[in-house]
């Protein structure tokens, strides 16, 4: 079992760690020290739920349900442009870290875009319930749930540690210029997401 959990949390965190949308948004709410544990919580849990479904057997579900998938593909383009504009229009008037602690969203922003961020991605399942669900497939009776225990531990450990780590980086995000870069970064991640979703569903 323990082989199987050390699996199933490598697997989870080289699946995570790759820069998307969901990190950026909490690498930002980290630097401004805004609501960072319950986004992170929110991230965190998410991805359990979902690895959970995976490993249950929700994965071969989903694949048979192209029209679902079509929907979430083109729900999660549309507000992926959203959010970039949104970071291109900071990134036009930069301020430095203590402005933008000052300026930080409500909690209800925070949640809604965390979960929109996490729930409109569409390879937030292919991750969770499609591949880890997959090779959870492997695995035995207790071992299977070792697993994907395992995968949600991942999800854990780098959301907690993206969001409260973003805090070494503080003296870097003291100049405006930084934050114009960062936002610069994340616009870009977004809007690269979202036309690689838009590219998806057409070529589907």
């Amino acid at each position: 079992m323990a082989g199987a959990a050390a699996s199933g949390f490598v697997l989870g965190g080289s699946l995570i760690i790759a820069i998307g949308a969901q990190n950026a948004f909490i690498l930002r709410q980290g630097l401004v020290r805004s609501h960072v544990f319950i986004v992170c919580l929110i991230a965190a849990f998410s991805d359990a739920a979902l690895i959970a479904a995976g490993v249950a057997g929700l994965g071969t579900i989903v694949a048979r349900s192209p029209s679902l998938i079509s929907i979430v593909t083109l729900g999660g383009a549309a507000f992926l442009t959203g959010y970039a504009l949104l970071a291109f229009r900071r990134a036009l008037h930069p301020h430095g870290l203590e402005a933008a602690e000052r300026t930080a969203g409500s909690l209800w922003a925070a949640v809604t875009t965390c979960l929109a961020l996490t729930f409109l991605n569409p390879h937030v399942y292919l991750d969770t319930v499609l591949l880890i669900g997959g090779i959870s497939g492997g695995y035995e009776g207790a071992a299977r749930t070792a697993f994907g225990a395992g995968a949600c531990v991942a999800s854990f450990v780098w959301f907690f540690g993206l969001g409260y780590g973003a805090r070494l980086l503080a003296p870097v995000f003291a100049k405006p210029i930084a934050w114009r870069v960062l936002d610069i970064i994340i616009g870009l991640i977004m809007a690269a997401l979202a036309v690689g979703l838009l590219l998806r569903f057409l070529n589907g």
